[in-house]
């Protein structure tokens, strides 16, 4: 990567990092470019080199978020299964990857959620788009589950997924906001239990009737 590159790539992360912080403060149309650009420490005219507007910057935003977000999970389903874990290991890990995630980006992850749901926004197709992307990757680690007969058959995949998912988000945001004093160690070990406990108790032995 030359220097111009990079130059762009830390500028572009600095934009990131002012915006999150002023929306996530007063939210997305209080806030303004100029705002933004002051946050950042850099010229006005530099935000719109680097996005056509405050929507399109908004929109990437989210997708970088969530793109962080997926990395972050496959990367501990990949881990778990080069370490020889089992699939429900590896949905273990990726609530803890969760769970750092968003202690270490808490106000992304607040627009994130706060954004998730509404539907009448301009970014609504790419954030359809990349919840998909960080949805597919808890829906592979499901069907291994199945294929290992960790979980049962019979077993909704796409909605358990988003449940998984769901429950990530607003268990830490929770955590977060209203529950600093537990230690992510804590948090991490009751969404486990609850995961070994809810989920984990839908296997059934291969071969077994469906009726057990």
């Amino acid at each position: 990567m030359d220097s111009s590159s990079t130059r762009r790539k830390a500028t572009r992360r600095k934009l990131f990092d002012a915006a999150v912080t002023l929306i996530a403060e007063q939210g997305f149309s209080s806030t303004t470019v100029d705002e933004i650009a002051e946050r950042a420490g850099v010229a006005k005219g530099t935000v719109y080199y680097n996005f056509a507007s405050k929507t399109v910057l908004f929109e990437e935003l989210l997708r970088h978020g969530v793109d962080l977000l997926a990395d972050a999970l496959q990367r501990a389903a990949d881990e778990t299964a080069e370490r020889g874990g089992r699939p429900l290991d590896a949905l273990s890990a990726m609530l803890r990857a969760g769970l750092d995630f968003v202690s270490r980006y808490p106000s992304l992850t607040q627009l994130y959620a706060a954004e998730l749901w509404r539907t009448n926004r301009a970014w609504q197709s790419t954030l359809t788009r990349v919840r998909e992307r960080a949805i597919a990757v808890i829906e592979s680690v499901l069907h291994e589950a199945v294929a290992a007969g960790e979980l049962s058959e019979d077993i909704d995949i796409p909605l358990t997924a988003s449940a998984l998912f769901g429950m990530v988000l607003v268990a830490a945001l929770d955590w977060q906001s209203y529950q600093r004093h537990r230690s992510i160690e804590e948090v991490h070990s009751a969404l486990s239990g609850l995961l070994q406990g809810r989920i984990g108790l839908t296997a059934r032995p291969r071969g077994a009737p469906s009726g057990l």
